[in-house]
């Protein structure tokens, strides 16, 4: 009879893709965050988990059929259109 051989368990990996413009501090918070659910939810000590942040340009992230640089783009140019400059008149 052959001896039973526990498989070692699966260390669960988190990808958190997201679009470039957060800083390390906000990085940090939502690794985290993400370690804190983890733990809650799977039971297992945090160095049981690897969370990679992968950064990813405007270009190559789209949303609503859109690349995102084009829909910030967009909204850049509205956000100058609304803004309104009253000048200011000495009396």
């Amino acid at each position: 009879m052959m001896p039973h051989i526990r498989a070692p368990e699966a260390m669960p990996v988190v990808n958190l893709q997201i679009t470039r413009g957060a800083t390390r501090e906000q990085k940090a918070a939502v690794v985290a965050d993400f370690t804190d659910a983890l733990v809650r939810h799977f039971g297992k000590r945090p160095e049981h988990f690897h969370i990679i942040v992968q950064e990813i340009d405007d270009e190559n992230c789209c949303s609503e059929g859109n690349l995102t640089d084009d829909c910030r783009l967009r909204q850049a140019s509205a956000a100058e259109k609304t803004v309104q400059i009253t000048p200011i008149v000495d009396s």
